[in-house]
């Protein structure tokens, strides 16, 4: 038998449109400008340009990353010491696209996987995620492209106005900076929230121990991995034993 994620003998009529994900990308983009903005002040702070700080936002794409991998090039560290802390905080982002497919019923156009790809971030994934989840039949990549799309230029427009404005323009504000900063992880656990399902708890239960090992043991980007590891280990454990118990 066919699993769903190969199934093409159907294509909804009402899928989502393209307007509908740039619709859906409002909260992320509000989200993701003021952030971004805070990275670009931040990136010409520690001596980068506007341009090159535009294009960490153009190529690299990654939040947080980005932060981090500015102030070790700033600091001085190598260039593949902070190639290799980045990856490794980011490398969750592996598991995103065949979480993804796992879940998609309808086929998929390469091109089209291409462009959604590039722009799936944690809050792009949380929120096709939670639409895959409440009406799969609706999910659509021009609905991805959508969403996807118009986060990543959020972001970019945060860096442009950021990294343009100067130093110090949030000098005198530092609890406006210091919330920038949490708007991120705030709206990835809503979208988390949004999505979880009973049935998960036990997975986001050890992902959660693992990654508070991780950091109180190592190192941040230790946290991540141990987290993810945690957590896929719990899933296939999971999936193994409700298998057996279905044989039986």
């Amino acid at each position: 038998m066919a699993s769903p994620a190969h199934t093409s003998d159907s294509f909804p009529l009402n899928q989502a449109t393209l307007f509908e994900g740039i619709k859906d990308s409002l909260p992320i983009v509000i989200s993701y400008i003021p952030v971004a903005f805070a990275f670009g002040l931040n990136a010409t702070r520690l001596g980068f340009t506007p341009v090159e700080s535009l294009f960490f936002s153009c190529i690299i794409y990654a939040g947080a990353s980005q932060f981090v991998i500015t102030t070790m090039l700033a600091a001085g560290s190598s260039l593949w010491i902070a190639a290799l802390t980045v990856m490794a905080m980011d490398v969750r982002h592996v598991l995103y696209g065949p979480s993804l497919r796992s879940r998609i019923v309808t086929r998929l156009s390469k091109p089209k996987t291409a462009l959604w790809a590039f722009g799936l971030t944690d809050e792009v994934f949380a929120a096709a995620t939670a639409k895959l989840v409440r009406d799969n039949r609706r999910w659509s990549e021009n609905w991805m492209i959508g969403i996807a799309f118009c986060s990543w230029a959020s972001w970019v427009l945060g860096t442009i106005v950021g990294a343009w404005s100067g130093n110090g323009l949030l000098a005198g504000y530092p609890a406006i900076e210091a919330a920038m900063g949490f708007m991120l992880p705030a709206l990835f656990m809503s979208f988390l929230l949004a999505s979880f399902q009973r049935k998960q708890s036990l997975c986001v239960t050890a992902a959660l121990i693992g990654s508070l090992a991780g950091v109180t043991l190592v190192s941040i980007p230790v946290a991540i991995l141990a987290g993810i590891t945690c957590g896929c280990l719990t899933a296939l454990i999971q999936a193994s034993l409700k298998e057996k118990k279905h044989e039986q």
